[in-house]
């Protein structure tokens, strides 16, 4: 015989500190899930039941639940506060509401930061983006009613913070400021973006500026080498660009996952997900942003043995720098490790943007995600008279890591 399952507390305390009956949060749940395309049955003898444990929400249910409970009290509640979900089990899932998954992988980082740092990174999170239901999230995300107004001061604030915490660590590494960061996301940036916005212009930018900082986050993660932390960071990141710019910054955020997983020498899914954030991006980017796409694309096909695709696609780079059309956005700047502030020495024959990529001698300052394109720009590209363009040097095959 099964032993009975515990009361949930959390949630009891939660739906008394709101101060509503059971039914009227049963009524609140199913207008939330037909919000999102569902008619559900819920009644007050459900919410009973998930109160005394007898049963647990099935489906997409707890998350509608979580939100009804925040919609009530003005903040947000996340299915670990109630009970539904442990800190050491998050996981970013393509259907799930990003400001909560952001609000929950800041607490369990500042509360839990063990289980999350042991995280681990997964091929197949590689290609969540691919299967990501942007219209789904985005009719959820629109769905709600804030009470606090937040004006481009707010939305500043949170991009001098990114940039602060950036520049802290290009000094010092190591995931300076780590938890700082996280807790800052979790209580103040990612709810922020449940309230009203004066302007559409200005919600997208305040999702721009979370999605900098969640990137950030993963970033530093990466620094201190929790590859499933950093790699759950740049998901939320993801999603949170889609909201803001479903182009050019969510096209940032694919490359982010496959670059990352081509530094750990697992090339799967990474050509299919460079080659749709180049189809996402393309003609809404600039030049140099869109070099270093194709640089990832180029990184994947190398992986894979695949070597006339890598030159073709470092030609593609080396076009896209010689372009001058505008300024490059700060989500592809607040990224990588530092160059050094002295004059960038002139190209070698060896540049990575003169002979494809290979995982193992590519140059990590162009082939990675640079800070600052200082030394990657049109002036410093060879020309083609000097560069081999036709002629890229021979590659390695690298074979693919395990399959997940």
């Amino acid at each position: 015989m099964a032993a009975p399952r515990e009361p949930n507390s959390r949630l009891r305390e939660t739906i008394e500190a709101v101060g509503c009956t059971f039914e009227a949060l049963a009524k609140d749940v199913r207008r939330v899930a037909a919000e999102n395309g569902e008619m559900l049955q819920t009644n007050k003898s459900a919410i009973s039941h998930w109160v005394s444990g007898a049963r647990q929400p099935t489906g997409r249910t707890g998350q509608y639940l979580a939100e009804a409970l925040s919609r009530r009290s003005h903040r947000t509640i996340t299915q670990v506060e109630i009970g539904l979900a442990a800190p050491e089990s998050v996981a970013v899932e393509p259907d799930q509401d990003p400001v909560l998954a952001a609000t929950d992988l800041g607490r369990a980082d500042v509360e839990r930061r063990r289980f999350l740092a042991i995280a681990a990174f997964t091929t197949a999170g590689v290609a969540m983006p691919l299967a990501y239901d942007h219209e789904a999230a985005a009719r959820m995300l629109r769905a709600r009613t804030g009470t606090t107004l937040v004006g481009a001061e707010d939305v500043d604030v949170v991009r001098q913070i990114t940039a602060a915490f950036s520049a802290a660590d290009e000094r010092l590494g190591g995931g300076h400021g780590l938890t700082t960061v996280t807790a800052y996301l979790a209580d103040t940036a990612a709810p922020m973006l449940r309230a009203r916005f004066p302007t559409d212009a200005l919600r997208r930018a305040a999702f721009g500026a979370v999605a900098e900082l969640a990137y950030l986050a993963g970033w530093k993660h990466h620094d201190l080498g929790q590859e499933g932390a950093a790699q759950r960071y740049y998901q939320v990141g993801y999603q949170l660009a889609c909201e803001a710019d479903p182009h050019g910054h969510a096209a940032w955020m694919m490359r982010a996952l496959a670059h990352q997983a081509l530094s750990l020498k697992q090339p799967h899914h990474c050509i299919d997900l460079a080659e749709a954030a180049l189809a996402d991006g393309l003609g809404h980017i600039d030049g140099q942003t869109e070099a270093l796409l194709h640089i990832t694309h180029a990184r994947a096909y190398a992986a894979t043995g695949e070597r006339p695709h890598a030159a073709r696609a470092l030609l593609a780079a080396e076009d896209a720098l010689l372009r001058e059309d505008g300024p490059q956005p700060s989500y592809s700047r607040v990224s990588g490790p530092a160059p050094s502030p002295a004059t960038p020495p002139a190209p070698s024959p060896t540049s990575p943007i003169t002979s494809a990529p290979n995982s193992s001698t590519a140059t990590p300052s162009l082939v990675g995600i640079p800070r600052s394109t200082s030394a990657f720009t049109p002036s410093r590209m060879p020309t083609s008279a000097t560069a081999s363009r036709h002629r890229p040097a021979p590659m390695k095959r690298s074979p693919p890591g395990p399959s997940p």
